[in-house]
């Protein structure tokens, strides 16, 4: 069993597109979806308050019907093949809510315990409100064995200084400059991210 425990940031790291903005394409706010989330990641707006805006965007859709479009959501097989191999030490954390993504961790193959995520309330199948939303630095703080933080977006950058290793992935999107500011590594290529992360594993 590895000595170090590895967070995994969950849009375009772990799935190949971000989930938001797939979800806002079913309701014809793509384009609106899109500008929000990649200021976000660019860290131009604050996590929270863009979060909550972008779900209020989405808050149309039945909750059983982004359930099953996130179960459907590209991956990153070797990365999930990774996970799968080491799931006793692997977690998701991710801003994304509870009640869209149970699925998603199901086909991930990690139990909704390993899974650090916001969370909101549902009646008759409707979003009603977000109770929550993760703060990716306080999640690790938790952890008495090192951390491995890896991730792409601004809203990760926390989560790589507060990390003993901190890697900014960008085999999906250009890594953002304030998680490259935080990080120890940069890795852009998904075969060399689980090599190196084997290694790890092994220290």
């Amino acid at each position: 069993m590895s000595k170090k425990v590895f967070l995994f940031d969950l849009d375009a790291t772990v799935s190949k597109v971000e989930i938001l903005p797939m979800l806002a394409e079913q309701v014809g706010l793509l384009e609106e979806m899109r500008e929000l989330t990649e200021k976000t990641m660019r860290g131009e707006l604050p996590f929270k308050s863009s979060f909550l805006s972008r779900v209020e965007m989405l808050k149309s859709i039945p909750v059983s019907r982004v359930a099953e479009i996130v179960e459907q959501t590209p991956l990153n097989e070797e990365i999930v093949r990774f996970i799968q191999e080491h799931k006793e030490c692997c977690y998701i954390v991710t801003g994304n809510l509870d009640i869209w993504i149970r699925r998603l961790m199901k086909r991930i193959g990690l139990p909704m315990a390993h899974c650090f995520c916001s969370s909101a309330s549902v009646v008759d199948d409707r979003l009603v409100t977000v109770n929550s939303v993760i703060d990716k630095g306080m999640v690790v703080k938790q952890f008495i064995l090192p951390v491995v933080a890896i991730g792409d977006g601004s809203n990760d950058a926390e989560m790589a200084r507060l990390a003993e290793v901190g890697i900014g992935f960008g085999g999906v999107r250009p890594v953002a400059y304030s998680l490259m500011c935080n990080a120890t590594h940069a890795i852009y290529d998904e075969k060399r991210l689980c090599e190196f992360l084997e290694r790890l594993c092994e220290e």
